[in-house]
């Protein structure tokens, strides 16, 4: 029997174009499973390789990856910055002045985390521009007294663009001497809607309006310091920290959100094992089915020993039929699953306007919204598991096949 007389009888017990409409029927099912298995993983393996994307490329761009403080306000700033800068993994450093407050609009309140940021220094507000309307952030700059508020914290108080709130900012400076509360009218210049939970807290002012605020009198509080070694920022910190004089200390990204990106990546590997077992799961029906269209094509199996076909050629029929099954299962599965991947967010956001909610909130999760992120290689890895999974799965029915003599299948027929 050549070969494609082999994947011609497989073909005809798969489909079942004519007759044989059991062996179809399983087939069908066996391809249905594999559909929904294979699709239901890639959709949430880009959900999930959404929510890691928009860590690294969205939150951690709006969140300096080292943050340097010192004991008492940094007065002679701009040695420490060329200091800083001189560390081959150090990107940019940005001198800020930060403060907590309460922000007040009539009688809502609301606490902020304020900081202050130079507008003219270069690539001090580079990171926030995409989330900021382009006149909106020319305002701010050419405003001494303006604020750039989180979408949320604007949200929750009522206040558009152009009104003005109140600062109040307790009487505690930053070496930790008490002193008079200090307040302070600003002009809301522009709204920051970055969809991640920045929105709901940051206050953002001009360095000198924050440094008075701060009660630091024009010194700055820190640096806030970009690197290129995302994933080393521990080792560099620890390289600056010995660079500056006594009295620094840092944080970085790792310790306020390395909790939260640790989570995804668990969350991400511990639900692929789970809709892998489906896969499995879905290749072992493939077993059960090629196992009952071994049983219903005994005759079959005895014309074809009996016309010259060997154990081999059986056994390749039906190691054919498990491949095609997963093949079939395997590119609709990656289809429904690269066009379900597509379609989930505007599914969501049809399901939060009609059941007037938010399934995702900045206030609990990191983002507003629901990412996708849709990769070939997880595709690719997906498939091919699958794909492997139904010709092992195609084994045991082909050997059990193979067996058969015309002899044998004719004495249990009588």
């Amino acid at each position: 029997m050549t070969g494609t007389e082999r994947l011609r009888i497989a073909v005809r017990y798969t489909f079942a174009f004519g007759q044989g409409h059991l062996s179809a029927f399983l087939s069908s099912l066996s391809i249905l499973g594999l559909v929904l298995a294979i699709s239901l993983l890639i959709i949430v393996l880009s959900v999930m390789n959404g929510f890691d994307k928009e860590m690294r490329e969205r939150i951690l761009s709006l969140v300096p990856h080292i943050t340097m403080y010192s004991d008492m306000p940094i007065g002679d700033w701009h040695k420490n910055v060329e200091l800083l800068k001189a560390h081959p993994d150090v990107e940019q450093v940005i001198p800020f002045a930060q403060f907590d407050a309460l922000i007040m609009r009539g009688t809502d309140i609301e606490t902020v985390r304020g900081i202050g940021l130079d507008p003219s220094q270069n690539g001090a507000f580079a990171p926030l521009v995409p989330y900021l309307e382009a006149q909106q952030a020319a305002h701010f700059r050419q405003q001494k007294d303006g604020l750039i508020l989180g979408a949320g914290v604007a949200e929750h108080l009522g206040v558009t663009v152009g009104e003005r709130v109140n600062l109040i900012v307790p009487g505690a400076g930053r070496t930790g001497e008490l002193g008079p509360t200090r307040f302070k009218t600003v002009q809301l210049s522009a709204i920051l809607s970055t969809g991640t939970e920045l929105d709901q807290s940051v206050a953002l002012v001009h360095l000198t309006l924050a440094s008075d605020l701060a009660g630091l009198h024009g010194e700055v509080s820190g640096f806030r310091i970009t690197t290129r070694e995302l994933f080393n920022v521990q080792t560099i910190a620890w390289d600056l920290q010995r660079t500056l004089p006594p009295g620094f200390y840092s944080t970085n990204w790792m310790m306020t959100h390395g909790n939260l990106y640790s989570a995804i990546q668990l969350s991400r590997d511990l639900i692929s094992i789970l809709l892998f077992s489906i896969i499995a799961v879905a290749a072992f029906n493939v077993v059960s089915s090629l196992v009952l269209v071994v049983m219903d094509k005994q005759g079959n199996i005895a014309i074809l020993r009996t016309l010259g076909a060997t154990g081999a050629d059986i056994a390749w029929v039906f190691v054919l039929q498990g491949a095609m099954i997963g093949l079939v299962g395997v590119v609709l599965g990656s289809v429904a699953g690269a066009l379900g991947s597509q379609a989930v967010p505007s599914l969501v956001s049809w399901l939060e306007q009609l059941l007037g909610m938010r399934f995702l909130n900045t206030d609990v999760y990191p983002v507003s919204f629901l990412p996708i992120d849709l990769l070939l290689r997880d595709v690719m890895t997906v498939g091919g598991v699958a794909l492997a999974m139904c010709v092992i799965a195609a084994i045991y029915p082909a050997r059990r096949a193979a067996k058969m003599s015309p002899a044998l299948i004719l004495s249990q027929d009588r």
